[in-house]
């Protein structure tokens, strides 16, 4: 690897460690709003609801429609009927490994 290429590993790094150094730093009295906890919780399902979606439907730079969109259906779904974690695990995974084996995907 070129030296340029290590600066800005070092770099990524140190900006890594300060950001979570400043999050220490914030007082207690900021985070126990609860204006505050309803942004954090807010931020959070975004976040997690833009990588789902992401990694759903992207390979790469392309965008790709195959199992994984049945498995996260599927998921849905037992979502809406009140599945435990697990079982929504698992029934996304067995959706997607049932429609790769029909080959769509």
């Amino acid at each position: 690897m070129s030296t340029g290429l290590w600066f800005w590993i070092l770099l990524a790094c140190a900006v890594a460690f300060l950001t979570k150094l400043a999050g220490h730093l914030v007082p207690a009295r900021l985070l126990e709003d609860e204006r505050m906890t309803r942004v954090a919780g807010a931020l959070t399902i975004g976040l997690l609801a833009s990588l789902v979606a992401m990694n759903t439907v992207s390979s790469g730079q392309d965008v790709v429609l195959d199992a994984r969109i049945g498995a996260l259906v599927a998921a849905a779904i037992a979502l809406l009927l009140r599945a435990p974690f697990l079982v929504v695990v698992l029934v996304g995974a067995g959706a997607a490994a049932l429609l790769r084996l029909t080959g769509m995907g």
